[in-house]
């Protein structure tokens, strides 16, 4: 594959970074759909979850003096969505973004809803950058041995999500889950807000089976389409809406 990263990387990172101040606003009806979606498959997942803190699902807290860790590591975080489906069910969320404005948006909704950041936080990181295998500012154990690794809606945004696999794999604990939410394959859509920052233009099941098993991660692969599809609403567009078929998929490290 062409190396494009530097300047993908820099359209992603201009891109996000604009975005970010508004996105929860914006998008605020899609990001409830995609919560709801992950927490219906929290079983299929595969993770032994902590107990949870209440019967309230949509709780982000997880103060719940948990007596075992399980951990997450929700890579291009944005503004949280992943870790917000998962927070009850895991003892630490740990976010990592490309684009300061998301990661600045994360940690404010983090403090506003008085969570320690001990238990849910994001740092501005690139883990695949092909040049740099392990980033100095990401090797301590606070960056290691996940229960599980997540990106939500960014594999078509990265310019190698083959070598984006293996690098999340590596900072899994054995037995630990990789997991993503992305496209179906689909037609180029052009005049959209994000299009410099797309790179793929979705994903068939063979080929992120293939990613998986070559990451480490295809033990109990498993790859289920959602539904109808998510309906990204843009509210800053007159409710513009568009609905793109999605996929999750999930395999355990070995």
């Amino acid at each position: 594959m062409p190396d494009h990263a530097p300047n993908q990387t820099e359209a992603n990172r201009t891109h996000f970074n604009e975005a970010a101040s508004s996105y929860n606003n914006k998008f605020e009806k899609t990001i409830l759909q995609i919560i709801h979606e992950i927490q219906d498959r929290r079983e299929w997942l595969g993770v032994d979850w902590v107990e949870d803190a209440s019967e309230d699902e949509s709780s982000t807290s997880n103060s719940k003096g948990a007596s075992r860790a399980v951990r997450l590591l929700d890579y291009a975080c944005g503004t949280g969505s992943v870790s917000r489906a998962l927070a009850p069910y895991v003892s630490q969320c740990v976010g990592i973004d490309l684009t300061e404005g998301m990661a600045a948006e994360y940690n404010k909704s983090v403090e506003n809803q008085g969570i320690p950041s001990s238990e849910m936080f994001a740092r501005v990181g690139n883990l695949i950058d092909p040049s740099d295998p392990s980033p100095a500012a990401f090797t301590g154990p606070e960056f290691h041995d996940f229960d599980i690794a997540a990106v939500g809606l960014g594999f078509h945004h990265f310019d190698d999500p083959a070598l984006a696999a293996k690098r999340l794999a590596e900072r899994l604990k054995p037995g630990g889950v990789l997991f993503i939410v992305d496209f179906l394959p689909h037609e180029h859509h052009h005049h959209h807000a994000a299009e410099k920052s797309v790179t793929h233009m979705g994903f068939a099941e063979t080929d992120i089976k293939r990613m998986f098993e070559e990451a480490g991660v295809g033990k109990d692969f498993d790859h289920v389409v959602v539904g109808k599809g998510i309906v990204f609403t843009d509210k800053s567009e007159g409710a513009k809406t568009m609905t793109r078929k999605v996929f999750m998929a999930r395999g355990t490290k070995v």
